[in-house]
């Protein structure tokens, strides 16, 4: 199996966990996660979004609706299979998460990671510009990928630069999540990094604010992409201890 293919993890057929990946990303990124919540005993879908994966080009012929879509075949597929289901995401797939639960009660818990509502520094400031513009078909991501192991960073399959039309789709769509979040009504866990060079960290402030989040953590060494970074294990726990204790209010 290819690093950026999608997997599927068997667990109990109780409860099953959605992890969705970031933006130019592939399912990479949620493995070392997806393999702990397996052990757990925690079904497991991480599909990969339409565009990912597979060449640039792709990417820019999609839509942020591709993506929901997509997120939204996977919560039906893991509810055909277990009786309650949460929803992980990382960085985009953070901002699908709470977008697909705004919308649906199905959904029983809510863990977003690095979740960005605008982006970070002189790229966040600059992007809309570029979007606009079409100076540049794409912008080559020079140091790799926002994460601070040098393990994950060499072997990471995901694109190697960001597509600006694709990039004006994920730019349209935060603010869409933005005015979603007060109807996220299910317990939401919001994880981020204090080094985050992607996702400030007022967005976590914010995300966690207006969904009246069950917790909020922020992790002091990680960059970006927490799920596989130096804090992984950290990052684990918490989702874990948050996913089971739905499982344990559930009962009562």
């Amino acid at each position: 199996m290819r690093l950026a293919d999608p997997f599927d993890l068997v667990g109990d057929d109780d409860i099953g966990a959605v992890c969705v990946h970031g933006f130019t990303g592939t399912p990479y990124e949620m493995r070392y996660l997806g393999e702990q919540l397996s052990r757990a005993g925690i079904s497991v879908d991480a599909p990969q979004l339409p565009g990912h994966g597979t060449t640039i080009d792709e990417l820019d012929r999609t839509r942020w609706q591709d993506w929901v879509d997509a997120v939204e075949r996977a919560v039906d597929a893991m509810r055909a299979r277990t009786q309650r289901v949460v929803l992980v995401g990382q960085s985009l797939g953070g901002l699908l998460a709470l977008y697909v639960a705004s919308r649906r009660r199905d959904i029983a818990r809510v863990a977003v990671l690095a979740t960005p509502l605008w982006l970070a520094g002189i790229a966040g400031k600059l992007a809309p510009l570029l979007v606009r513009q079409r100076l540049v078909r794409a912008l080559p991501k020079l140091g790799g990928s926002d994460v601070r192991d040098r393990r994950v960073r060499a072997e990471n399959p995901c694109y190697p630069a960001i597509p600006f039309r694709a990039l004006g789709e994920l730019l349209a769509f935060m603010p869409i999540v933005d005015a979603a979040l007060t109807d996220v009504t299910q317990p939401v866990l919001v994880l981020h990094a204090k080094h985050d060079h992607t996702a400030p960290v007022a967005c976590a402030h914010r995300i966690a604010e207006r969904t009246q989040a069950h917790r909020l953590r922020i992790l002091p060494r990680s960059f970006h992409l927490i799920a596989a970074d130096v804090e992984r294990d950290i990052v684990a726990a918490e989702v874990i201890t948050f996913v089971r204790q739905g499982e344990l209010s559930c009962v009562t």
